[in-house]
């Protein structure tokens, strides 16, 4: 039996042959054996202790070269030396253990957002569990406003809208499907479904995401800098107290004599005070950085910001205004732009604070006195639509629909206009827009269509700007987002980013004759990535880095 991300790819059916599971659950049996296989599921958070982290900064080639220095000082009984020395020493552990330590711990974040409890099938009775019980195998079910407790893949003819901000950074609801793959971490925003678990703990997407996290540490151009320069006096102290004590024997000078010449050889050579005079410029900075809402958890990262040559940002939130906006709609023969707008806000609700009814109703006209709406059919993910009831206004009652474009298709068959509609959406989804049709019914009862609405999260007006100024610092703006190709395309296009824009599906496949070298170059030569997880963001900028780019990231997603 397998479990694991490599059944996210498989049929349904394969993955309930694999894990030897059935829709009916798990027995107690099959639990406390698949409990005892895989481990309970959560993530295993390494600990250090804190004095461990504070000798730590103890141990490093300069402070190896202060610490010898120091203990020749207190042999020969120079004890200001020793004093000044240590003082030195000490303030530099002191600043960068402090610094370091003001920032949240990363792995403990990102397991706060994990589910603390599931509705789980056990034994032919669903019960509910803490989340680190499940196995895989299990069958959970998720509703509205559930975290995602373990991978799953849905189970049944369903519809279920989640949010998986939390693992791409894109705020709008992903649609997912019978057999389709709920990942740990991610939040149901509409609807309801059993699902099938076959991943749990540091097995599941967000379990491999925050062991990347945990090791993600790299030694920077500053830190290697340091060590360069710290290998250089440790090479020239020796040779000196090598020389020193050579002739010192010659001359046949005491062997306290020759410590103390030792000690002036190494002080001389050792600039003492660089470790803390480094720490404490970082921290300054650090400092300056925080009055500006930035958190700096790793003081050397304060000079590698200052030599990025390539920045990765998030799409949405970042490069967009993170909210739907109604772009200039199709409108059928007879119809006018207007027209759409308004039965599309007839058939919204801004109580409902879903982000498509708060665009169509900020970009609607007013609606004319004396109409109200008086009955309302919400949103459901079977039907794919809305539909209100409308009276007033000086005509008589009709209904308004606004969904999906093949949705409303179906509902207005016998409208000529029909014929259109699927090339106007194919044509606005090429663009990266997202898609909705709009009709009402006419003075016969009969469905008409009006037009469709293109809806997307449009740039921020700052972004091109502040590419450009990007650029003319040196710094390459790489898109990564986790939406379509075409959305990242066209949001490229709109900020003068470039049109190259790969998938991140062709980084996960295996390297071609060129290895991961020629896999570096793609993504260097890229403008951007779409369809992007937390994994496919750690391989970015590691094939960055392996080709000597120092590489920042931003944005909301992990």
């Amino acid at each position: 039996m397998r479990a694991g991300a490599e059944l996210a790819g498989l049929p349904l059916p394969d993955v309930l042959a694999e894990l030897e599971a059935s829709s009916g659950g798990l027995t107690s049996e099959q639990v406390q054996s698949r409990r005892e296989r895989f481990g309970p599921n959560e993530i295993a958070e390494k600990r250090t202790s804190p004095l461990l982290v504070l000798l730590g900064y103890f141990w490093a080639p300069i402070p190896w070269m202060i610490e010898v220095a120091l203990v020749l000082s207190l042999v020969v009984r120079h004890w200001t030396d020793a004093a000044v020395i240590g003082v030195l020493l000490g303030m530099n552990v002191a600043v960068a253990f402090a610094e370091e330590h003001q920032a949240a711990n990363a792995i403990a974040a990102l397991k706060q957002r994990l589910a603390v409890t599931a509705r789980v099938l056990r034994d032919r009775v669903w019960t509910a569990l803490p989340a680190r019980e499940l196995v895989p195998g299990d069958v959970i079910r998720v509703r509205l406003g559930d975290v995602a407790p373990a991978d799953a893949r849905l189970l049944g003819d369903v519809s279920l809208q989640v949010d998986q901000s939390s693992l791409t950074g894109e705020s709008l609801p992903v649609t997912h499907g019978a057999g389709d793959v709920l990942y740990s971490g991610a939040v149901v925003v509409r609807g309801e479904a059993d699902a099938l678990v076959y991943a749990t703990g540091e097995a599941s997407f967000f379990g491999r995401t925050t062991a990347l996290v945990g090791t993600a540490g790299t030694v920077s151009h500053f830190q290697r800098a340091v060590l360069r320069i710290a290998h250089y006096l440790i090479v020239l102290a020796v040779a000196l107290v090598t020389l020193t004590l050579v002739v010192s024997v010659a001359r046949g000078n005491p062997a306290l004599q020759m410590v103390e010449f030792a000690l002036v050889v190494v002080i001389a050579s050792v600039p003492v005070a660089l470790p803390a005079v480094l720490s404490v410029t970082m921290a300054v900075g650090a400092r300056a950085l925080a009055r500006r809402q930035a958190v700096v958890s790793h003081l050397p990262a304060v000079e590698e910001l200052g030599g990025i040559d390539v920045l990765c940002s998030d799409k949405t939130g970042t490069l967009t205004q993170n909210r739907l906006a109604v772009a200039t709609p199709w409108t059928a023969p007879g119809a006018a732009a207007g027209d759409v707008l308004a039965a599309a806000a007839l058939a919204s609700r801004a109580e409902d604070r879903d982000p498509i009814d708060l665009a169509v109703l900020a970009a609607a006209p007013p609606a004319p006195d004396g109409q109200r709406v008086t009955g309302f059919i919400p949103f459901d993910p079977v039907t794919k639509r809305t539909e209100a009831t409308v009276s007033g206004g000086g005509e008589g009652a009709f209904t308004v629909s606004k969904g999906a474009p093949q949705v409303i298709a179906q509902l207005c068959a016998g409208d000529p206009a029909v014929a259109q509609m699927t090339t106007v959406a194919e044509g606005f989804a090429g663009r990266g827009y997202r898609s909705l049709g709009v009709a009402r019914t006419g003075p016969g009862g009969g469905w008409r269509l009006l037009g469709v609405l293109p809806l997307a999260d449009p740039p921020r007006e700052d972004s091109a700007a502040t590419i450009t100024a990007a650029r003319e610092l040196g710094v390459t703006v790489k898109m990564v987002t986790g939406d379509q190709v075409a959305i990242g395309r066209e949001i490229a296009r709109q900020t003068g980013l470039g049109q190259q824009i790969l998938d991140a599906a062709t980084l996960a496949a295996a390297p071609g004759d060129g290895g991961d070298a020629e896999l570096a170059g793609r993504v260097a030569a890229a403008d951007g990535f779409a369809q992007v997880f937390p994994e496919h963001k750690y391989k970015i900028v590691r094939l960055l880095q392996a080709r000597g780019h120092i590489v920042g990231m931003t944005g909301d997603g992990v």
